[in-house]
């Protein structure tokens, strides 16, 4: 079979139906649920929310997004084989460690196929919750260039490329562009200390100020639990981005919860522990990628300088990868699943028609 068959590459044209327009993002495309399917569903399946959440199924492709663009490989390869099963596993695995320690619910309410969730509707909390147990990547850039102070936290000098900080820093960031708060630039992405979260929780979506100090404890006992799992197997989590939101449960109480996808190569940074003690780092992640686009182009500083993203755009467009490289990232993506959760990614034959078959069979959500 063609390699390229196994990917699932479009995930915005399933015939499934639904209420609203199809949100298709880099990697996941929402569907939402009509009124009567969300209440049906909550029914047979005995969800545990109260019957009138609106629900979603959510579908992960195998594109592969870096640099703000998507990639493609040889031989019609558009994804990365295996990826999307991958990413799902592991945050099914992550979200119940944390449901089972107590800590938190997900938005995951079932998992009908290995590339597809249903879901309850969240409000995002507007900030991408940033933990970091080492100094690596921009951080260390910026630390280079003589910025100390990171979110309001101060760091010590002399610190070198790639050692572990002093302590787990939460650095976090705005999700999307957030308008008159002040001392918040309005742009996307920006850093936001611990003061700005506490002074304006309402406009940074929490529900009071309290919940602040509970999503950081959220953030760093959820990184805990990953971390001393991966050190199990020798494998350093480097740092991480969680999403939190707010779900109605079924009493009617509002509860912060972890959402979109944790602990995975494409949010995190892991390293392979037994290289690192030998001053080598190996990425067990997506930023092994990232570092193999920055080497095969002769001109790094189009996927670097923001100021030449139509070029970056054409370089993706234009540029199919090598094949090898395409199927390395496929094998990094299913050997760490396969580390932390113990079963191993298969690759389907058609992953599309898979999906089609289950939520007609399983769900009666085809049209």
């Amino acid at each position: 079979m063609n390699v390229a068959d196994q990917v699932m590459a479009v995930n915005n044209d399933l015939p499934i139906r639904t209420a609203l327009p199809v949100h298709s993002g880099k990697v996941r495309s929402v569907y939402w649920l009509t009124e009567d399917d969300s209440r049906r569903l909550i029914e047979e399946k005995s969800y545990p929310v109260a019957v009138n959440t609106p629900l979603a199924v959510m579908v992960i492709s195998d594109r592969i997004s870096a640099f703000d663009c998507i990639w493609h490989g040889e031989g019609g390869m558009q994804g990365v084989p295996g990826k999307g099963a991958s990413l799902n596993a592991i945050s099914n695995y992550w979200f119940e460690q944390f449901k089972h320690q107590g800590l938190a619910q997900s938005h995951i309410l079932d998992i009908p196929h290995p590339l597809v969730w249903i879901v309850q509707k969240a409000r995002p909390v507007m900030v991408e919750a940033i933990a970091r147990q080492y100094i690596t990547g921009s951080m260390w850039r910026a630390y280079q260039q003589g910025e100390r102070e990171f979110c309001g936290i101060q760091l010590p000098e002399g610190l070198k490329q790639n050692q572990p900080l002093p302590e787990l820093l939460i650095t976090p960031s705005t999700k999307g562009v957030l308008e008159g708060i002040p001392g918040v630039p309005e742009a996307d992405d920006v850093n936001v200390s611990q003061s700005d979260l506490l002074k304006h929780y309402q406009a940074f979506g929490f529900r009071n100020a309290q919940d602040v100090a509970w999503y950081e404890r959220l953030l760093k006992e959820g990184f805990a639990t990953i971390s001393q799992l991966l050190a199990s197997h020798d494998q350093i989590f480097v740092d991480t981005k969680f999403e939190f939101g707010y779900v109605t449960d079924i009493n009617g109480d509002e509860q912060l919860i972890y959402m979109d996808e944790v602990g995975t190569p494409d949010s995190s940074r892991i390293w392979d522990g037994a290289a690192y003690r030998r001053g080598e780092i190996i990425e067990n992640s997506k930023e092994g990628f990232r570092q193999m686009l920055l080497n095969h182009f002769p001109d790094p500083d189009i996927l670097l300088n923001k100021n030449r993203m139509t070029e970056r755009f054409a370089l993706a467009r234009d540029n199919a990868l090598p094949a090898d490289a395409m199927m390395a990232l496929s094998n990094t993506y299913r050997h760490i699943a396969q580390t932390i959760t113990g079963q191993k990614i298969e690759l389907s034959s058609h992953p599309k028609q898979e999906i089609i078959d289950c939520l007609r069979d399983n769900y009666q959500l085809i049209v």
